[in-house]
Parts: structure tokens; sequence; C-alpha cells
């Protein structure tokens, strides 16, 4: 059981992210906050979970 807690919790959605990972049509793309840093103001970036990547919708329309 706790092996499925980290699972959700590294496919959980960043508040910068459009979607969940792993959603079709969507890639990685870097944090327009943190410019992929990863931190912002010297903490942790909100936008991306630390992670310097955010998921983003790809394609046109």
């Amino acid at each position: 059981m706790e092996e499925n807690a980290i699972q959700q919790q590294d496919t959980a959605p960043n508040p910068g992210d459009d979607a969940p990972p792993g959603t079709p049509g969507t890639g990685e793309d870097i944090c327009p906050k943190c410019m992929g840093s990863g931190e912002f103001d010297g903490q942790r970036c909100s936008e991306c979970g630390g992670s310097g990547k955010v998921i983003s919708g790809i394609g046109g329309g």
C-alpha cells in the first residue's frame, strides 16, 4: 500500500501542470516560473514542485 502512495505522489500534478502526467496530448516542458531550476526566490518553486518541469499541452489547435 505504501508503494501505491509513493506512485501516486510521483504522478500527482503540480499547480503549473495543464494535466496529470501521462495524459495523451501532453508532454514535459520547462517550468516558466523558475525557468527549469526548481527554485524561485531561493525556495522550492511552487509551480513545478521543485522539479523544474511542468506538464503542458502539445499540438495545434
